[in-house]
């Protein structure tokens, strides 16, 4: 019978649009994402290779100041790029994956990045996470919405009632099929996307096509749903294309512009305005009471007393560290609403199967805000190493060649999220089983099946 039902299905012109569809969107969004690969893999080269020609080129030019040399020099931490990003490059197109920072203030750094196209960021990337949770649906709900109308308009439907005892059974079997072929098309792109893209067969892959499998069947429950409704075609096209605008624009569009006023973030000018203010005007203050700041962040310093004179390193980099330390608070609050408003859109999206689906593949990938914020904070860190290297062989007024150069090299952070497989794909059980019941509800009360 699934043979039989196979072979009608396939004949049919919107059973071949449907799948080119899929696949030639599912195919260019996979070189998309190669593309993306290549272009994070080519900066990361440039920037090691950059760092060594420039540390190279200063300390050939400045042989005896220290603090001057490191008044130039950059160090540069990489927010390491897994090539599984290129099915899902979320925000990794927005924010740096490089930060090549000096020992300077850290707040005016911290949150460089390049200068993007806005016509592309507008748009957006056509990822394959894009083409699951966005088209992938749209091709379902035409696959779909017309199973049960279709045969009673045709007058094929009560033929079908006399002949079989169990008609609801061929309806579920329709659904099978169609169900069987979206899930085939999805896996043909991710084996597609192996060689393509070069990925490694590990739980994050695993999770990634679990979760986009626990997607489709969601909306293939849904579809079941709307059409136990036992309405016209019309109806269930219209009804199935209201939930696809609700579920994954009008929803997360919602949840997205609460989630703004709940948090809002004028701290992201203040901490750039404190941060300015507070080194700036120390070049107007008398150099004790900046320095006696200074040793009452890093205690360890004190014994380099105050050196006198109207200019010296040791009060220029207590100014640069006086300028992080008094915008600490508003850098602290921006970082705390940043994470509320990640944990807070986190809770909702379980609500939400399509905005689910975008944060669990964005951890699997590690494209999200979640991953952003952990790479600020190893920055964060890896900037405070710096410092304190540094400090003491330029307040010692140590020669640059005491220093062996040729160690500092790109240094990478590739931390992810740990796989919570429950909390994954928990949410997607249950909005799957929900329709699903509803559905069988709705038949078992229509005496026609």
């Amino acid at each position: 019978m699934y043979l039989l039902l196979f072979k009608n299905f396939i004949r049919s012109q919107s059973a071949y649009l449907g799948m080119l569809f899929l696949m030639f969107s599912g195919l260019v969004s996979i070189f998309v994402g190669r593309q993306f690969i290549d272009k994070q893999k080519a900066n990361i080269d440039h920037t090691a290779v950059y760092q060594k020609e420039h540390i190279e080129r200063y300390t050939g030019y400045i042989e005896k100041d220290l603090g001057l040399l490191l008044y130039y020099l950059k160090f540069g931490l990489v927010n390491k790029t897994d090539n599984l990003n290129g099915l899902l490059i979320g925000q990794r197109d927005v924010n740096p994956s490089i930060q090549s920072l000096t020992i300077r203030n850290l707040e005016g750094q911290k949150y460089d990045t390049d200068l993007q196209n806005p016509v592309s960021l507008l748009l957006g990337s056509l990822d394959l996470g894009f083409v699951i949770i966005f088209l992938f649906p749209l091709v379902i709900i035409s696959y779909c919405y017309n199973l049960l109308s279709e045969e009673k308009e045709e007058s094929t439907w009560i033929l079908l009632s006399v002949q079989s005892q169990t008609p609801f059974r061929i309806l579920f079997q329709k659904f099978m099929v169609r169900f069987a072929v979206i899930t085939g098309v999805l896996f043909f792109l991710i084996i597609l996307a192996i060689p393509i893209l070069d990925l490694r067969i590990n739980a994050a892959l695993g999770g990634f096509v679990l979760v986009s499998l626990f997607y489709i069947i969601v909306w293939f429950a849904l579809s079941f749903w709307v059409v136990s409704w036992n309405k016209s075609s019309r109806a269930g096209a219209a009804g199935l294309l209201c939930f696809w605008i609700v579920l994954t624009v009008i929803l997360p569009a919602v949840l997205n512009h609460f989630i703004l006023n709940q948090y809002p973030l004028p701290e992201a000018l203040d901490t750039a305005i404190e941060q300015r203010e507070a080194y700036h005007e120390k070049w107007d203050t008398d150099q004790k009471p900046t320095i006696e700041k200074f040793y009452r962040h890093y205690p360890q310093f004190r014994s380099y007393g105050f050196p006198e004179g109207n200019f010296n390193w040791l009060w220029y980099y207590a100014m640069q560290q006086m300028g992080d330390d008094e915008s600490k608070d508003q850098a602290d609050q921006l970082n705390e609403k940043l994470w509320k408003r990640e944990e807070m859109s986190r809770t909702l999206s379980y609500f939400v199967p399509g905005l689910h689906v975008q944060f669990q593949l964005s951890d699997l990938t590690g494209s999200g805000l979640a991953d952003q914020l952990r790479f600020i904070q190893e920055t964060e860190q890896f900037h405070e190493k710096k410092r304190l290297l540094f400090y003491p062989k330029i307040f010692a007024n140590e020669p640059t060649g005491n220093t062996n150069w040729k160690q500092f090299q790109l240094e990478y952070y590739n931390k992810r999220s740990t796989i919570r497989w429950l909390v994954m794909l928990g949410p997607l059980l249950l909005f799957g089983l929900l329709f699903y019941g509803l559905g069988v509800i709705n038949f078992r009360k229509q005496t026609v099946l």
